[in-house]
């Protein structure tokens, strides 16, 4: 009985391009990813603070006008915001201190530092490096979106507000001011929040007289004590 045929094997030689070209789609595919990324980065880093519009627009001609700088770079900015959040609580039950870092994350839109303690106070039962509140510092765009958020909705639903104190200022051109209850932001659901914290918020200004950083927080629309 005669054999069927066998059928040529394929050569390996020939086989060898087709994986070759495996590798390329793949690093072609990584290159399309890679460009949406850039092209969503392009996005967000195109997008500009209404504040920091406000700025151009309004604050940097103001300034200029009133204290009358001959050059346009010498007119004072806000250079960055200090959030600082202590938890005295923590000392009985330190998860306190990660809860309250939470709600810090989610006022300023950044994840905060834990904040410990140096050293150890047994008169506040304080051992060193115990948990004892959180802290963050925003620059650039999530730097004027909490000021907007700070000036038009939470400083507007403090208790009892009066106007922030006009004498705050520590000589160099920053600003602190101090805030009971960290549920005025709207980031927090009151209903769902465990404790209500303090916080204080120092504005650091590249102003140099405390006179020129009032004038540029006025501008900011801050609403300091008559």
């Amino acid at each position: 009985m005669a054999k069927a045929p066998e059928q040529p094997k394929k050569d390996s030689a020939k086989a060898a391009p087709q994986g070759k070209d495996a590798p390329k789609k793949e690093k072609g595919a990584k290159g399309e990813a890679k460009g949406a990324s850039g092209k969503a980065a392009a996005t967000l880093a195109g997008y500009t603070a209404r504040l920091q519009k406000h700025y151009d627009e309004v604050v940097r001609p103001g300034m200029i006008q009133e204290f009358g700088y001959k050059n346009p770079m010498e007119v004072p900015k806000v250079d960055k915001i200090v959030l600082n959040m202590g938890v005295g609580e923590s000392t009985a039950d330190s998860k306190k201190a990660s809860v309250a870092a939470g709600d810090l994350a989610l006022i300023a839109g950044q994840k905060p530092v834990v904040t410990r303690a140096r050293k150890a106070i047994s008169t506040f039962k304080l051992r060193e490096g115990m948990p004892i509140g959180a802290k963050v510092t925003l620059r650039k765009t999530r730097m004027y979106e909490f000021m907007d958020r700070l000036v038009t909705i939470a400083l507007p639903r403090v208790r009892d507000f009066r106007g922030l104190n006009a004498k705050s200022f520590d000589g160099n051109g920053n600003y602190a001011l101090g805030i009971k209850e960290h549920l005025v932001f709207p980031e927090i659901n009151y209903d769902k929040a465990e404790s209500s914290w303090g916080m204080d918020v120092v504005v650091c200004t590249t102003a140099k007289t405390d006179k020129e950083a009032q004038a540029l927080l006025k501008l900011f629309n801050f609403p300091f004590r008559q």
